[in-house]
């Protein structure tokens, strides 16, 4: 390795001890002259000027001087030992002490915390090295964020001058930092909902309950290899749905992405808008268009009638119609994630094979292919897990066909309130995504996918195949067909007065729920709808680009770095999609009902929930698309003296633009469109556009949930577009195809 790479120079010595004596600052700053505590009623520019006033606005300084919580002296342990370790030489010794100091703050504040925070008093060791404390204190505020946020960087670059991650602190700080949000926001809510798997009946924790639970008949039973008509148990029928979904929706996504790119330029576009419909549905307008399609007074079913004379029945509830609905909802997802693999195979590669006289369908099976592996091992992870977690289509379609994520909503909110049953079956799904993920690593091994490289890249991307082609087109076209037929019925019910009954068209609905007025101050937002429009709209739009940069970020970790406890990172990140929806929700109110993470009832426990619950896509298809980028070009920028954060922002960034892409994307409309993860979690005053149809649809309004549907598809529709035209297509360098 060239001296390089693990030497920095003194510019950059200099550069980075400025940027930690920055934060030093910042820690001091935020403990002295921002509350320290949530703001429970005020806002934040009317608490500044009282900073130093009352408990319920004052910072950390104050706190700890005058209002009797003399364990935030702790937040100023790791500035203290920074500033002293910062005015000596780099080294260990410098390494060690911020890293200690770091530690200890982080340490202090959070034992200090959630002890005194969650119990009310403080433990006898806090008593005996304080004295008599205040009764309790509020959730985590504005300034204790800030000074926890410069602790984590502190942290990591102690780390990094002991000489771990070649020195480079950057990339400890962020291994820490997002090591720190996997832990906090994903691994200790969850952890808390599992635990109550082990607890029997009187709270103790007990192997002979959580045996009782995971064998129990209606997990694993195999009745329905016996007789016909009985079920099996639902970790079969999850397993097995989420196989098939997986499956398919990686052949379909697959087909599209192929058609799209390598088929014909007429269907580019068209199947780039039809096929990421479906993902800008709300999950409930699927089930209701099949229905309308499928279901015992559906279409089919009357034409079948009325033609063959074949009775109605409700055929199409169960296994198949679950299927067929998640096919629906989930291919989009694999087409974004096969897209961007795609398009960064090299021409150059598949040009060679030509050149030595292979056939177009020897050289795609043979060169193409072999090069979407991470790709389809990422789309088939993807599908697999978000057909575990579904919850929307097998509660509309599912029929008797039960599955894990149902049952742990019925043994949450059913007569018989079961948490520890819950907390099995999500156990169970839980190992279900640790072997599928155990897997994928396994197959793809240490094998090289790198198509993009420093080199300029002298061909055009090799058409697809005849047959191959065909083939694309055979399931491509039938599904956007009826991918179409879906939204058109979706479409026309908002426009009639009641859909089945009367067809009369009318704009009543869209007036009961968006209608304006003129009022003596102007104009009136008299619709119902509008509060929970906005509402959604605000905390998508915060949520959608923090979910693609920490995606992006933790997908460029895994990808360039090695670490110890690697694997059980990235597990971590994608852990938030083994769990259903339900099960977050109700465990992000277990973990943050109470000080210092008290945000149950805000508008952020529902913007956090939106960001690790999406987070897996934009990590998966950050980690497909970094490994199509040569190291070289890294380390090119390395040797022209650029820091890491200069590389990835004006080097990688700019090749990851599909990556990107598709995690704002699918991060902004699923926030839009979710509904088991924020059921739990939602407020009259943070209520969301899902919640507001469900009442709607509960109510029987059918007309005015699918009016707002309408207007949500054309919202997201015009933001899925605003997103492209923004971050715009990848540039790498290749010739135009009449110049080739």
């Amino acid at each position: 390795m060239p001296a390089t790479f693990s030497i920095a120079s003194s510019r950059d010595q200099q550069r980075t001890r400025r940027a930690l004596l920055g934060w030093t600052g910042l820690a001091l700053l935020a403990f002295a002259l921002l509350p320290w505590y949530y703001l429970q009623d005020l806002s934040l520019w009317r608490a500044l000027p009282e900073v130093f006033g009352g408990a319920a606005t004052a910072g950390g300084l104050v706190q700890a001087l005058s209002h009797g919580r003399p364990w935030l002296w702790f937040a100023l342990v790791g500035p203290a030992c920074a500033a002293l370790a910062l005015s000596g030489p780099a080294g260990p010794r410098q390494g060690a002490l911020m890293a200690a100091g770091a530690a200890v703050g982080l340490l202090g504040l959070g034992a200090s915390g959630f002890a005194i925070g969650a119990t009310g008093w403080s433990f006898a060791g806090l008593q005996a090295l304080f004295g008599e404390l205040s009764h309790g204190q509020f959730g985590m505020g504005l300034g204790a964020a800030l000074v926890l946020l410069a602790h984590l960087v502190l942290l990591g670059a102690g780390i990094a001058r002991l000489g771990y991650f070649r020195g480079d602190v950057f990339v400890a700080a962020a291994v820490v930092f997002c090591a720190a949000l996997l832990l906090l926001f994903v691994a200790l809510p969850v952890g808390r909902s599992l635990w109550g798997a082990w607890l029997d009946e009187d709270g103790a924790a007990s192997l002979a309950a959580l045996a009782a639970r995971l064998g129990h008949e209606r997990v694993w039973g195999l009745g329905c290899l016996a007789a016909s008509g009985a079920q099996c148990g639902v970790a079969w029928n999850t397993l097995f749905l989420a196989l098939l979904t997986a499956a398919g929706t990686t052949v379909l996504g697959t087909a599209i992405a192929l058609l799209a790119e390598r088929g014909s330029q007429r269907l580019n576009r068209p199947l780039n808008i039809l096929a990421l419909l479906p993902i800008i549905t709300p999950p409930f307008v699927v089930g209701l268009g099949l229905i309308l399609l499928f279901g015992r007074a559906g279409l089919v079913n009357q034409f079948l009638e009325w033609a063959f004379g074949i009775p109605p029945t409700r055929w199409f509830y169960g296994l198949f119609g679950v299927w067929l609905a998640q096919m629906f909802a989930f291919t989009p997802i694999a087409f974004m994630i096969m897209r961007g693999v795609v398009q960064g195979i090299s021409p150059s590669l598949e040009e060679a094979a030509l050149t030595l006289r292979a056939s177009r369908s020897k050289t795609f099976f043979t060169v193409t292919l072999p090069l979407l592996k991470p790709g389809l091992a990422n789309a088939f992870l993807v599908g697999f897990i978000e057909s575990m977690a579904d919850f929307g289509n097998p509660i509309v379609v599912g029929g008797q066909y039960a599955v894990l994520s149902t049952d742990i909503f019925f043994a949450i909110v059913g007569a018989q309130y079961d948490q520890g049953r819950a907390a099995s079956l999500a156990l169970i799904l839980t190992g279900f995504a640790l072997a599928v993920f155990f897997l994928q690593q396994r197959l793809l091994g240490r094998v090289s996918y790198t198509t993009v490289s420093g080199k300029g890249d002298g061909g055009v991307p090799m058409p697809l195949p005849d047959d191959l082609r065909r083939t694309c087109k055979a399931l491509a076209l039938p599904w956007l067909t009826f991918t179409l037929i879906v939204y058109v019925f979706a479409f026309i019910g908002g426009f009639v007065q009641t859909w089945g009954r009367d067809y009369t068209p009318t704009l009543r609905h869209f007036m009961t729920a968006f209608a304006l007025q003129w009022g003596e101050h102007g104009l009136v937002w008299a619709g119902t709808a509008w509060n929970s429009l906005f509402t959604t709209l605000k905390l998508a739009a915060i949520a959608a680009p923090l979910c693609a940069g920490v995606g992006l970020l933790i997908s460029w970790l895994l990808a360039r770095t090695n670490f110890a406890g690697q694997r059980a990172f990235e597990f971590a990140a994608l852990l938030a999609f083994a769990i259903p929806g339900t099960v977050l929700g109700v465990s992000y109110i277990l973990a943050f009902n109470v000080p210092p993470l008290e945000l149950t009832g805000t508008g952020l426990i529902i913007v956090l929930c939106f960001v690790f619950r999406n987070l897996p896509v934009g990590v998966r298809a950050g980690t497909a698309s970094f490994k199509q980028l040569d190291k070289s070009l890294d380390e090119a920028s390395t040797m022209l003296r650029a820091g890491t954060a200069t590389t990835l922002r004006r080097v990688v960034l700019p090749l990851l633009k599909p990556a990107l892409v598709a995690a704002l994307v699918y991060s902004f409309v699923r926030s839009m469109t979710t509904v088991s993860a924020v059921i739990f979690l939602v407020t009259a005053e943070n209520e969301l556009a899902t919640t507001y149809i469900i009442g709607r649809v509960g109510n029987g309004d059918y007309g005015v949930a699918l009016a707002y549907c309408t207007v949500l598809i054309v919202l997201m529709s015009l933001a899925t577009a605003a997103i492209q035209g923004w971050v715009g297509e990848r540039q790498l360098g290749r010739r135009k195809a009449a110049q080739a």
